[in-house]
């Protein structure tokens, strides 16, 4: 299963609260989608999480049912289709437009509103026009729809959101896109795409540590090699506390401190790292609360490392 596959897997699993917050996510899914105009929609996706989310979140939002389903268990791209012109005006009057005057589509940012619906419409077009490279190959991100407006007026709601994408074409679609691993970590912390959030930053911590290691071999630095391999066995440790255990949040705020100094600065050095703490601390101190973080690795996986 590829990256994108699987973040689209973890937010299928969002449950909306709210009927509003499902009403939000429906919007981007249908302003993202394959078709949306006043005589269809048409959803189409190969993703099966998806598929499964579809035909529930639309009841949720509209408390009604799709007119064609792919067939149970189809394989491959699965279409969507909702053609009745009664359940069509129903779902246009819910975003406020009139189906005979929906000449050009716009974002109607009154449904946004209410707390959490603006990340819940993103989250929906993303599921709909996303995608996400895997980050052990390249950074990019990027949110794809035919709608020229819609897309203008999405970038515009994305640097309200914090977000800062950048605009192209590609045929007769209209892109936003994100080619940096902290612009795109931020898009996927917004709409609720945590744990792939947190594999991107990994990623790039563990690039820049394997760049970090091969500057420092070519440098020759006996002292630096050591340095730079004790801060891997602490970045190690720390990714296997929040691989086994969901979180940081296991660790005493302390612990956490010195965690993310590390992995925000894995070239460091342990008295660095102390005069980068708040409030400073010594360096005896820095390397106790390294060591501590360090002893949550059981011995068999520090030998098998070792090996």
């Amino acid at each position: 299963m590829s990256f994108s596959s699987e973040t689209k897997g973890e937010l299928c699993r969002i449950r909306p609260d709210k009927r509003s917050l499902a009403l939000a996510e429906c919007y981007g899914i249908i302003l993202y989608c394959h078709s949306f105009s006043p005589q269809e929609i048409r959803i189409v996706t190969a993703n099966t999480e998806f598929s499964a989310l579809l035909p529930r979140l639309f009841h949720r939002a509209f408390g009604l049912d799709f007119d064609r389903l792919p067939r149970e268990g189809a394989a491959g791209k699965r279409s969507f289709v909702i053609t009745e012109p009664e359940k069509l005006k129903k779902i246009f009057e819910s975003f406020g437009v009139d189906i005979a005057e929906a000449l050009v589509l716009h974002i109607n940012l009154s449904v946004l509103e209410e707390d959490n619906a603006a990340s819940a419409f993103v989250r929906g077009a993303f599921l709909a026009g996303g995608s996400v490279t895997d980050p052990e190959k390249h950074y990019h991100l990027e949110l794809s729809t035919p709608h020229s407006y819609v897309s203008r007026e999405m970038h515009s709601l994305l640097l309200e959101l914090g977000l800062t994408p950048k605009e192209a074409k590609r045929g007769g679609n209209q892109l936003l896109y994100f080619k940096q691993a902290d612009s795109i970590a931020d898009f996927l912390a917004v709409i609720g795409a945590h744990s792939a959030c947190m594999n991107i930053m990994t990623a790039k911590v563990d690039k820049e540590m394997r760049n970090t290691v091969t500057r420092m071999i070519n440098c020759d630095s006996a002292n630096t090699d050591k340095l730079v391999a004790a801060a891997q066995e602490q970045i190690e440790a720390i990714h296997y506390i929040a691989r086994e255990y969901g979180s940081l949040d296991v660790l005493p705020e302390p612990l956490q401190e010195a965690a993310l100094l590390r992995v925000t600065n894995p070239a460091a050095s342990i008295s660095e790292l102390a005069q980068l703490a708040i409030p400073k601390v010594t360096k005896s101190c820095m390397a106790h609360r390294l060591r501590k973080i360090m002893s949550f690795m059981p011995e068999s996986t520090k030998k098998e490392e070792e090996k």
